[in-house]
C-alpha cells in the first residue's frame, strides 16, 4: 500500500479503521502523518445512510475517539472542531472496507451504502471523485458480487498477491 504511486501522489488521504474481521489499517495511518500527508477517516450516522470523512489531528488522536454501537471508532456527533473532507479541499484517495469484492471492481459492503453514498457526494465536489482502493484479503475475492445502480465501482483492489 505506502510504495503504491496513488498512495505517494496524494496529499489528503481517507481510510477507515478497522474492524477485527478487516484488513488492519493502523501502520498505513501512521504512515499517512509521518509522509506529512492529510489524515481522514469516518463518522457513520446511524439509522441513515450518510456518512462524513473527518480529520485526525494524529495517528494518537484515534484513542480519544468514542466506541460506537457497532464498536467502530469514530468522532462524536458533537465533535464539530474536524475538518470534513468535501468541506474542505476534498479528497485525492479513499482507502475502502468491504465483505466481498469482485475483479471487475464492485464491492460488498455491510449493507448501508455510507460510502456509494459518499462517493456520490464526492462527485459534485469541484475536485471530483477521488481513486478508490479497497483494502481485501485474498479470500474476500469473488466471480462476482451482487450490485445495484446505486453501487458505485472501485477503481483498484489490493489483496495479498494480486
Amino acid at each position: 500500500v505506502i510504495a503504491h504511486p496513488k498512495y505517494q501522489e496524494s496529499k489528503r488521504i481517507a481510510i477507515f479503521l478497522s474492524m477485527p474481521d478487516e484488513v488492519q489499517t493502523e501502520e498505513i495511518i501512521k504512515d499517512i502523518f509521518k509522509q506529512g500527508k492529510e489524515c481522514f477517516i469516518p463518522r457513520y450516522k446511524p439509522q441513515s445512510n450518510h456518512m462524513d470523512m473527518l480529520k485526525l489531528s494524529s495517528a494518537e488522536d484515534i484513542s480519544s475517539l468514542a466506541l460506537t454501537s457497532w464498536n467502530i471508532l469514530q468522532p462524536s456527533d458533537d465533535d464539530t472542531a474536524r475538518e470534513e473532507a468535501l468541506a474542505g479541499g476534498g479528497l485525492d484517495l479513499i482507502f475502502m472496507p468491504g465483505l466481498g469484492f469482485d475483479k471487475k471492481g464492485n464491492r460488498l459492503g455491510r449493507g448501508k451504502g455510507y460510502y456509494d453514498t459518499y462517493l456520490e457526494r464526492c462527485m459534485k465536489h469541484p475536485r471530483g471523485k477521488p481513486y478508490t482502493i479497497a483494502l481485501a484479503f485474498r479470500e474476500q475475492i469473488c466471480e462476482s458480487v451482487p450490485v445495484t445502480e446505486n453501487d458505485v465501482p472501485i477503481d483498484e483492489i489490493l489483496y495479498e498477491d494480486c
